[in-house]
């Protein structure tokens, strides 16, 4: 592991400062358990001060809808206790639900409010006219944690989310760079392709979330509307340039082959994408686009299968051009802080955000994390444990944290052995180190020892998570109070009841969901194959445009809960082709409207064979064999277009004409990978 950076060393020692002196503040007015002011500063702090501000608010939203539910609910329901968790089980499962369905940062409030309700709520079953109190107390203690986060966070060295959005971004264009190279020489799969593919869509998913935490960072909205545009056009980077790999591997397959001249192109726009970020974004590219437009076959030469594929690869390599132009173009603006700019991808696709969710797989992480809770309380209620309210409260905070991940239970063993670790060291701390000084002062050395090492991992990922719930669950089995009284029956009780709740919510929820990654990754599947079918359907523009978003929004979640592979069957392959069948079929419903005669009678009898081929598949819930009835429709849609350019290559609706022959070309190489007109065998 590398030694701590500068940056980690005044990040550590912020979160820190602002630990003990929320520590001090709370000693000070007298709080009854100042140690959630401690446990609330490591929580919430991150090496980036937007990050921080937005966290610290978030937290401080869903704790006040915490205490103000416990505050609603306790009184009244206390003599019932089974139907007072049962509301609580409710309460958390809908709060789940939508922080699950909030792909933004203000999800944190509704996990915070998740949670909060059985922490506050539950310990005061014991004395509920106390809950008002209980309420009050913990709400100030947590809002003092978070305020002495955000002040220090924000006076003290105060690091920027910008340079940390343009380091990701960067790393994309390493990522994708590669990419492109293997698909422009033809390579459309393969275990470098892949993984290429699966870190270009983890860095988008990334991005997204680093957007939303960038508004509370200063920035100008001009910049926040151009790193979403960056955003956007990097997702569309995926599914085009795989088509031109598709395309360039069927040329290479076809007599004669690749021409000379688009081979030569090829090499040159690789070496013009490996330029570096700090050049020019549009230096070389006019000139690539001038020899695309003249190698693109004239009217009267597109008239073979040879030539439609030239002719699509060069369509496809102009857009991956304008792509790469933009994102360039977007990513120096960020940098330099420019708002104005020209963009040279235009399509109808571009400019819609429609995310994805699957709301039959939310519901149920939310039902099982309250079932978890509600069984959780019952059983303590039923044993009358009087130390069970710990055991139900983080078991509580362990379904709540991890309930968004496919497979959940991992996270929980991992939050489990931190818990562990935090009743060690907590327990080397209270009877061992603490007896030999409580000044102020001397707690602060004693403690420095243990939450400056643990802030300087928090900045690493590897790390980062595992540091953060050591220091949490450390800071709060303590229970270090204005004056030292450990009783060690007690510090076992609390915490090892802490500790058997986590292991129980563990199991719990590994019987309830033994469905993993693979199952998330099948349901994302047949779901595209639903959008499929509808691209072949009728619809408005603005329909279209939102299917479009969506199923990019899918891939970039279903293409890294794979691992990289170089089988061509392999899911983010499979997906990423079912995605492009529908931007094919797309161009193709809203292209066939604009022709008369044959022709459109030629291109409907494909699109309901692709939706009759998509539909059998979701009613076996298997991928089919594909029908030889759909390659020779498009092969026959394919010869008709071509026949008519050989016929007349001066009729009018020629452009038209040759989009809906890239639209066929792209449609049936993604069905057919890497096979030749009238060959699908």
């Amino acid at each position: 592991m590398n030694l701590p950076s500068l940056r980690d060393w005044i990040f550590s020692l912020k979160t820190f400062l602002a630990g003990m002196l929320a520590l001090y503040i709370a000693f000070w007015f007298d709080l009854p358990r100042p140690y959630w002011a401690l446990a609330s500063v490591y929580i919430v702090s991150n090496p980036f001060v937007g990050a921080t501000r937005s966290k610290a608010l978030y937290r401080v939203i869903g704790t006040v809808l915490g205490a103000l539910a416990s505050v609603a609910l306790v009184p009244p329901f206390a003599e019932t206790p089974y139907l007072l968790s049962a509301l609580i089980a409710l309460w958390t499962g809908v709060f789940v639900y939508i922080s699950i369905s909030t792909r933004a940062a203000r999800s944190y409030v509704f996990l915070l409010a998740s949670y909060s309700l059985s922490v506050i709520a539950l310990p005061a079953l014991s004395n509920p006219l106390s809950i008002f109190d209980v309420a009050v107390a913990r709400t100030e203690e947590i809002t003092l944690g978070i305020v002495c986060a955000s002040i220090v966070g924000s006076v003290l060295f105060p690091s920027r989310l910008a340079p940390t959005l343009i380091e990701r971004t960067d790393s994309w264009f390493r990522d994708a760079t590669l990419y492109a190279k293997e698909s422009l020489a033809g390579r459309a799969v393969g275990a470098l392709v892949s993984g290429s593919r699966q870190k270009m869509a983890t860095s988008v998913r990334g991005f997204e979330f680093l957007l939303s935490q960038l508004a509370y960072d200063h920035v100008s909205p001009a910049i926040l509307a151009r790193s979403e545009e960056l955003q956007g056009r990097m997702q569309l980077i995926l599914p085009i340039t795989s088509a031109l790999a598709d395309i360039l591997a069927a040329a290479q397959k076809s007599e004669p082959g690749v021409p000379v001249g688009l081979n030569e192109l090829l090499r040159d726009t690789c070496r013009w994408m490996d330029a570096s970020l700090g050049e020019d974004p549009e230096h070389g590219a006019p000139l690539l686009r001038m020899r695309i437009a003249q190698l693109d076959p004239a009217r009267n030469e597109l008239t073979t299968w040879q030539a439609a594929l030239l002719s699509s690869a060069l369509s496809r390599l102009r857009q991956v051009v304008d792509l790469w132009a933009d994102c360039r173009s977007l990513r120096d603006m960020i940098v330099h802080e420019k708002a104005s700019w020209r963009p040279r991808f235009r399509h109808w696709r571009v400019g819609t955000r429609h995310a994805f969710l699957d709301r039959g797989l939310a519901l149920f992480s939310a039902g099982s994390a309250a079932l978890v809770i509600f069984v959780s309380s019952s059983i303590w209620i039923a044993s009358g444990w009087q130390d069970g309210a710990a055991a139900v409260s983080l078991g509580a905070i362990g379904v709540c944290f991890f309930a968004a991940l496919d497979e959940p239970v991992p996270m929980m063993i991992t939050f489990l052995k931190c818990a562990t670790m935090g009743v060690v060291i907590s327990a080397f701390y209270l009877f061992v180190v603490l007896p030999s000084g409580q000044d102020f002062g001397v707690l602060v050395i004693f403690f420095s020892f243990l939450f400056v090492p643990l802030g300087l991992l928090m900045p690493r990922p590897k790390w980062a998570l595992i540091s953060t719930l050591v220091a949490l669950t450390t800071a709060t089995f303590l229970g270090i109070d204005s004056a030292y009284d450990a009783n060690i029956l007690n510090f076992l009780n609390a915490n090892l009841a802490g500790l058997a709740g986590v292991m129980f919510a563990s199991v719990m929820t590994g019987v309830i969901r033994p469905f993993g990654t693979d199952a998330a990754t099948a349901r994302l599947t047949r779901s595209s194959w639903r959008d499929v079918v509808l691209s072949a359907s009728t619809l408005s523009i603005g329909q279209q445009r939102d299917l479009n978003a969506r199923m990019l929004d899918r891939l970039v979640q279903l293409i890294p809960r794979v691992a990289p592979s170089d089988d061509d069957k392999h899911p983010s392959t499979e997906s990423l082709r079912d995605m492009r069948v529908a931007l094919n079929t797309l161009d193709l419903r809203r292209l066939s409207g604009k022709f008369s005669g044959e022709l459109p009678v030629v291109l409907n009898r494909v699109l309901d064979d692709v939706r009759s081929y998509y539909e059998r598949c979701l009613e076996s819930g298997d991928r089919q064999r594909l029908p030889p009835t759909l390659v020779v429709d498009v092969d026959a849609a394919i010869e008709r277009i071509l026949a008519d350019f050989a016929a007349d290559p001066g009729a009018p609706g020629y452009k038209l004409r040759k989009g809906a022959l890239h639209s066929l070309v792209g449609l049936r190489l993604s069905l057919f990978p890497a096979t030749k007109s009238g060959d699908a065998s």
